[in-house]
């Protein structure tokens, strides 16, 4: 099997491109071996040294390392373990989904937030392997926390935050504040 393998604007994260989905349907990241206990393949990745996190979308599994390590050891670890669990990978596995959950009950702001964050947000960090969660919104502040390899982007915190809070002020309302989750 093919894997390309691309950097990120983060230097602690590799997109890994597949020929064929990881996951059927939406996206996921696993913080923690826990997180993906019945998912082998992603928990046999957190069994190398130096992995942190691992996201998920279609074809694509991003790799975010601890940066103490090198890629030099890591890149073909990753790719070998990919190779040898993808045959018996079902990308159809379900995990469940809080996130469904919670945009099936959003108010009318949020749920137009959503939709700009969808059409002009996401496709861009989804193309750099990440992603990003609305965690909050009230009084004309949202919350956001980012996922994959964005979280922990030297530029997620600067320019694409201002990127969204640009994008959010143009199309949804001149007043909304946005700021990072905190790390707990």
């Amino acid at each position: 099997m093919e894997i390309a393998i691309q950097p990120t604007p983060n230097p602690n994260a590799l997109k890994f491109i597949l020929e064929r989905d990881v996951i059927a349907e939406g996206k996921v990241s696993f913080k923690t071996p826990q997180d993906c206990k019945d998912v082998p393949l992603a928990a046999s990745l957190f069994d190398l040294r130096g992995v942190d996190q691992i996201h998920f979308f279609q074809n694509v599994i991003t790799v975010s390392k601890f940066s103490f390590e090198d890629w030099d050891s890591l890149e073909p670890a990753v790719q070998t373990c990919i190779e040898s669990f993808i045959d018996d990978h079902n990308p159809s596995f379900k995990l469940h989904d809080p996130e469904s959950d919670r945009r099936a009950n959003l108010s009318p702001e949020l749920r137009q937030i959503e939709e700009i964050l969808d059409k002009r947000i996401r496709p861009g960090l989804q193309g750099d392997g990440g992603d990003l969660a609305v965690k909050d919104f009230k009084d004309n502040v949202l919350i956001v926390k980012y996922q994959g390899a964005c979280g922990t982007c030297p530029s997620s915190t600067t320019g694409t935050l201002e990127a969204i809070r640009s994008i959010l002020r143009d199309e949804f309302s001149p007043e909304i504040e946005v700021y990072l989750a905190p790390e707990i």
